[in-house]
């Protein structure tokens, strides 16, 4: 029955997203679905679903529930390496700007790791706050280096996730969440043994570094692709998962597809949320994730104190 009103949620949201504004357009109508009206309905689905995966590897690698890309600096990370190829390169391909930003946030992702392995996990809640403070200084950075070589707008827009900009020919890349996903799920079994622990991870015979190097390079890759395309959005990664694993359990095999669905769902619905309210004007839909997000996280936190992952 869940899955059913599910389907029947995100089959209406979808709907609603491809016929706002197609209808005023009476003959355009087709030419607006296929140019502007799919390509937003199928990047936040899209990004939706690759930050919601990329949230549930970082909470295996790192043992803990409450931590996601957005708290542990990856995308600041990504936004001080699109700065820089902005200023050397500017002229760089969008797949060369995708790589830097990648790799610049694997750089971010491995300096939260090293500050993750000092930070005592009797309580949970101290490594988000350590990711915290390490994206908020890492942000520090990137808007002292835009406000000093006059990049304060291409920072703004990074870091506002919104869709009104999508467009055929400008979010194609994004289908490669959906690579990505299927390259998760072939190693689900993987991560979620990553989430035992080195110790118990080694005892059953993981290659610990070399899995959570692979899933800590899929998450670079995947928050690069949203930030590029279509800017940052806090929580999904949090939110998705940790709805699901109330839901379902466990079983992430079983899950992975629950998680990218319900963050792509999500995603849709506040952009088709921030359309409604404030039309004809849109409320970006980023704001109004973080504000449902930052609920759900309060939530969680009054749900289960001093309950650690693992």
């Amino acid at each position: 029955m869940a899955r059913v009103v599910f389907a029947a949620v995100l089959a209406g949201l979808i709907l609603v997203s491809l016929g706002l504004g197609a209808a005023s357009l009476a003959e355009d109508g087709a030419w607006l679905l296929m140019v502007s009206r799919f390509p937003r309905t199928a990047a936040a689905l899209l990004a939706g679903a690759g930050l919601a995966l990329a949230g549930v590897v970082v909470q295996q690698a790192v043992q803990n529930r409450l931590v996601e890309p957005s708290l542990t600096g990856t995308p600041e990370a990504a936004m001080l390496g699109m700065l820089a190829v902005t200023l050397i390169a500017p002229g760089l391909s969008v797949a060369g700007k995708m790589l830097v930003a990648a790799a610049s946030a694997l750089a971010g992702m491995a300096g939260f790791l090293a500050l993750a392995e000092r930070v005592p996990r009797q309580d949970p809640m101290l490594l988000p706050i350590v990711g915290l403070i390490y994206g908020a200084i890492l942000g520090a950075v990137a808007t002292w280096a835009a406000w000093y070589t006059d990049l304060m707008q291409y920072l703004g827009i990074w870091r506002l996730g919104e869709f009104s900009g999508v467009m055929q020919g400008r979010y194609e890349w994004l289908w490669v969440v959906a690579g990505l996903a299927v390259l998760l799920y072939a190693v689900a079994d993987r991560i979620t043994i990553l989430g035992l622990g080195e110790a118990q991870a080694r005892s059953l015979g993981l290659d610990f570094r070399q899995t959570r190097g692979l899933g800590l390079v899929i998450v670079s890759v995947l928050t690069a692709l949203v930030l590029v395309t279509v800017g940052a959005f806090p929580f999904v990664g949090l939110v998705a998962p940790n709805l699901v694993s109330r839901w379902r359990g466990d079983n992430l095999r079983a899950n992975l597809p629950l998680i990218a669905g319900l963050g792509g769902t999500l995603v849709l619905a506040a952009d088709v949320i921030g359309r409604l309210v404030g039309h004809p004007f849109e409320i970006p839909a980023a704001t109004v994730f973080a504000v449902f997000g930052a609920g759900v996280f309060l939530w969680l936190l009054h749900a289960a104190p001093g309950r650690s992952h693992g």
